[in-house]
């Protein structure tokens, strides 16, 4: 028995980008625009599972409503909560410490801004919510709206990639990876598509 999981990021919310973390800032038009090409006319999913924050809930909504698909919520896959950064831009950060965006990158398990969501906290709620979701829709194919750290926390266990070397991934806004499950063994399909196929 075949589950696929297609994993897709949302596209640019409103304030451009930022360390947003939990800020609850919905899609911009050039969000919208963006995840509107990158579906197209395509619905391969049986079901559609999504963060419950705006900037991927209201598209999810919209999709699942369009082509009549069942639509879940799940508080597990909101994005990880990024402490005192919260809503700040790479640049403000770098202003107040330089060289911390730096730190961070090498050494994201370690070098988290103060009050941030340890990863290994991150990594269990995702994974929690992605083991839900293959026991409940074993044999089906489906999207999963998210964020750039649950990608890449769905990656690191999927593929069971270090913690340590998850932000090595980059993800795209508005882009898709599939992954594939099959008697317990994980497949990545592909890793940032920016349009699916019908």
């Amino acid at each position: 028995m075949i589950t696929l999981i297609d994993l897709m990021r949302h596209g640019e919310p409103v304030g451009g980008r930022r360390y947003r973390g939990q800020v609850d800032d919905p899609l911009s038009e050039k969000g919208w625009a963006q995840m509107r090409a990158a579906v197209g006319e395509a619905a391969p999913w049986h079901h559609v599972v999504s963060s419950p924050l705006l900037r991927c809930r209201e598209f999810a909504e919209t999709l699942a409503a369009r082509h009549a698909l069942p639509l879940r919520l799940d508080e597990r896959l909101k994005e990880v909560g990024f402490g005192v950064w919260e809503g700040k831009s790479a640049a403000e950060i770098e202003a107040e410490s330089p060289g911390t965006l730096m730190r961070f990158k090498a050494d994201p398990v370690n070098a988290r801004p103060a009050g941030a969501e340890p990863l290994a906290d991150f990594h269990a709620r995702v994974a929690a919510a992605l083991d839900a979701l293959l026991a409940q829709h074993a044999g089906q194919h489906v999207l999963l709206v998210g964020h750039a750290g649950v990608m890449r926390m769905a990656l690191a266990w999927a593929l069971r990639i270090p913690l340590e070397h998850a932000y090595r991934i980059e993800v795209a806004t508005a882009s898709f990876t599939r992954l594939r499950f099959e008697s317990g063994h994980a497949s990545l399909i592909f890793h940032g598509r920016t349009r699916i196929e019908p």
